[in-house]
């Protein structure tokens, strides 16, 4: 075939490799290289059918989880989504890398990185990104080096309705498009706020997610004209991030009275202040009263069934993809991953949105699919995190293990993806700045260990210790009362490096 030619060539010339980020013992001996899909999907926690909830109506995903395997104890290397997707697509956790806030660029602190889909590119790849993948706004843009061809951009804030922005540019709208950011904060909040959500009756296409689903739809019709050239496609779908925009009949699927509301509205007991939350993204939404953090019931059931509805959305968009390639026959010679960001806070501890250390802000879902590899409708509890999402799929094309000049934190879940049932790792790292203090966390089976240090003063350092098995909802920090567990949880967190100034 052309493309093993090409990569055969690429890879070997007088036994060593020629390409950066390969080695000489990735040759590919496959007959037919594999595709890539992988769907971003923004602000998705596991609250999906195919993860137990009850609630939710997501029969696409739960379709994708019957074709593969589902990761029950994934989570983000950060709740941030910035940070979030440069350690998906450099592999390289927001703890080594320094690249923990907006504003600053990836080849800022990598120059010659090799990106994932960049990977696939020196393998003989074509690679696209459509919706949402780098995170674009807030001083941030996407990475040209890493497609083949330009990015494809959609809104990231939408709406509507003239009403819902006072037909002004909103806050979040300046900040998603990069625009007046270096206005003074108080210039930016002269801005009006934007609506929490929007539900007309229109066609999905009438908001973005509808329009990157049909992109990517034609997009899979071009590439199976090419048969013997393998794509990697990242595919980013916005909703349910906020505001709420969603179509009517996402929203008509649900009983706001059967919605599940928070159990638990207060900080954790004993969690020191700069673990906790106030405000923030919400705020910036109307009617969303600033400064308070437990809102009347009504306000927190519309919010919740806004979510919902904006994730039933997108599980539609998912579905189109799913049909479309079952339609072109490139289901069995196409891994598909789908990855939410990080998860998000629905109320749970009085706070909403992301940005913190526990368990709603960083918990995932994740779902792979790898013909060959994976069998149908099978889960496993090995912990996983975004960056193992890199290697796993440099291995599943037969691409072998990554060697780029950015450090790669994650492992290859290949072995998970073959059996569900064995383990390669006990916990799953992630962390989170708040201020001048960095919180790092370990997340084992039962437990979470956060230890918070000051950058300014090595004597300041705080522990949380939260145990899922009689607590699962984080009401009391007891890491003053098991003293044993900490030390041993201590331990784990002393294998990963110390995090890199923030």
């Amino acid at each position: 075939m052309r493309y093993l030619k090409q990569l055969n060539k690429l890879l070997l010339i007088g036994g060593v490799s020629t390409v950066p980020g390969l080695t000489k013992a990735q040759q590919v001996t496959e007959e037919k290289p594999r595709n890539v899909l992988m769907i971003l999907v923004d602000d998705l926690k596991p609250n999906l059918g195919c993860y137990g909830d009850n609630v939710a109506v997501s029969p696409n995903i739960d379709r994708l989880a019957g074709q593969g395997v589902r990761f029950d104890m994934a989570y983000c290397n950060q709740a941030v989504s910035v940070a979030s997707r440069y350690n998906l697509l450099t592999g390289a956790r927001s703890t080594t890398s320094g690249l923990y806030n907006f504003g600053r660029q990836l080849r800022d602190v990598y120059p010659d990185a090799v990106t994932l889909p960049q990977f696939f590119i020196k393998a003989g790849y074509h690679t696209e990104a459509i919706g949402k993948v780098f995170h674009v706004g807030h001083g941030n843009t996407d990475d040209k080096a890493s497609w083949s061809i330009p990015h494809h951009s959609d809104k990231l804030i939408e709406y509507l309705l003239p009403e819902s922005t006072d037909r002004q540019l909103t806050r979040e709208e300046a900040l998603f498009e990069n625009t007046r950011l270096f206005f003074p904060d108080t210039q930016i909040g002269r801005l009006p706020r934007g609506a929490a959500w929007e539900a007309l009756d229109v066609v999905d296409e009438a908001y973005a997610d509808g329009r990157v689903a049909r992109k990517a739809i034609d997009r899979l019709r071009e590439l199976k004209k090419e048969p013997d050239q393998p794509f990697f496609m990242a595919v980013g779908f916005v909703r349910p991030h906020l505001p709420f925009s969603a179509p009517k009949k996402y929203w008509d699927m649900y009983d706001p009275d059967k919605l599940p509301m928070p159990e638990y509205e207060k900080d954790a007991e004993n969690a020191p202040k700069m673990a906790t939350k106030r405000g923030g993204e919400i705020d910036q939404f109307k009617p969303i009263p600033p400064g308070q953090y437990v809102y009347a019931d009504s306000l927190t059931r519309k919010l919740i069934h806004g979510y919902y509805a904006s994730m039933s959305y997108m599980d539609a968009q998912v579905g189109r993809l799913l049909d479309e390639l079952e339609r072109l026959d490139m289901l069995d010679n196409t891994i598909i991953v789908l990855w939410g960001d990080h998860g998000w806070h629905l109320g749970d501890h009085g706070y909403w949105t992301k940005h913190t250390n526990y368990e709603q802000a960083n918990r995932i879902p994740l779902i792979v699919v790898a013909p060959g590899v994976t069998t149908p409708g099978t889960s496993t509890g090995q912990p996983a995190e975004t960056v193992d999402i890199y290697p796993t799929l440099t291995e599943l094309a037969g691409l072998g293990k990554p060697v780029t000049p950015q450090p790669i934190d994650g492992l290859s879940m290949v072995p998970i993806l073959k059996d569900p049932e064995k383990r390669i790792r006990d916990h799953a790292y992630h962390a989170y700045p708040h201020g001048k203090y960095i919180g790092r966390a370990i997340r084992t089976e039962r437990y979470r260990l956060v230890e918070w240090k000051n950058r300014e003063d090595s004597k300041d350092v705080l522990y949380e210790l939260y145990d899922y098995k009689n607590d699962p909802l984080e009401t009391k920090n007891i890491a003053d009362k098991e003293s044993k567990v900490v030390k041993s949880m201590q331990k784990i967190l002393a294998t990963h490096p110390e995090a890199k100034r923030w």
